[in-house]
């Protein structure tokens, strides 16, 4: 089971994006209440969110309205809201997935070198279950020929730091990624570069990547099948739930027009 059979439907497709600021959105009667995911394409908790907190200022949004929210990062950074998350959590209305692509701090280095180090993803999931809040590891990417192996030992690792939840994402190379991967396997893996990526094209049809929006995020073929094989087993060792988090809207509320009455009465 991929992250994607938990954010399925969780995501907002670009035909139903708005101009309304998020308060408005929300508030709309034409808006239906569902679980949003920050985010699944770019980390929320960039560098510059320490300057301009503008997942935090959307959180606070969430948090107003108790609209339900997935975090998905790799920056330890997202322990600096734990006080909203905490809140929201009483309402069952977050969960955080810590993505953790190796436990090799070499690896790390060489792979996402501006990025948090594994130990210390690991201690963002301890910080965030001792505070209450639902957290899971998102093993992220699973390169094939390289990673993969590693995959017990991460949900393992992240299991015994309080992770109550797991998913995992194979591979993908859209677009311009490409081209940088595989230039980074020729800088760094020469070796193992044909093995690896010839491994991703058998998941993607013998292409680098696949559109397709339902199979995208899991592959197909007999080495997409071996990861998930591997990927249960892991969990099941583990002693870890694969159904992801029980998110709720019951809590969801509408509050602009109250906000605005407040301001009103206060000029």
């Amino acid at each position: 089971m991929s992250i994607w059979d938990f954010l399925q439907g969780w995501i907002l497709k670009p035909e139903s994006w708005s101009k309304k600021t998020p308060r408005e959105e929300l508030s709309s009667k034409r808006w239906t209440p569902q679980v949003l995911g920050l985010s699944g394409v770019t980390d929320c908790y960039q560098p510059v969110e320490r300057k301009w907190k503008l997942t935090q200022q959307c959180l606070e949004v969430l948090e107003e309205f108790l609209n339900p929210v997935v975090i998905i990062t790799k920056n330890y950074l997202v322990t600096r809201d734990i006080d909203i998350l905490q809140r929201m959590a009483e309402h069952k209305a977050c969960a955080v997935f810590i993505s953790v692509t190796t436990l090799d701090p070499n690896l790390s280095r060489v792979m996402e070198p501006r990025a948090v180090q594994p130990l210390r993803r690991l201690e963002a999931i301890r910080v965030l279950s001792q505070n209450g809040i639902p957290v899971g590891v998102n093993v992220a990417p699973v390169i094939p020929g390289l990673t993969e192996h590693e995959l017990p030992a991460i949900v393992q690792a992240a299991v015994n730091a309080g992770a109550q939840f797991a998913g995992y994402v194979p591979l993908r190379l859209p677009y311009a990624v490409a081209r940088l991967f595989q230039e980074w396997l020729s800088q760094h893996f020469p070796d193992r570069k044909e093995k690896i990526l010839n491994r991703i094209r058998s998941m993607r049809c013998g292409q680098l990547n696949d559109p397709n929006f339902n199979s995208r995020m899991a592959g197909e073929g007999i080495f997409a099948d071996q990861i998930a094989a591997l990927f249960v087993l892991a969990c099941r060792k583990a002693g870890i739930k694969q159904d992801g988090p029980y998110l709720s809207l019951e809590s969801f509320r509408r509050v602009l027009g109250t906000i605005q009455m407040e301001l009103f009465q206060n000029e």
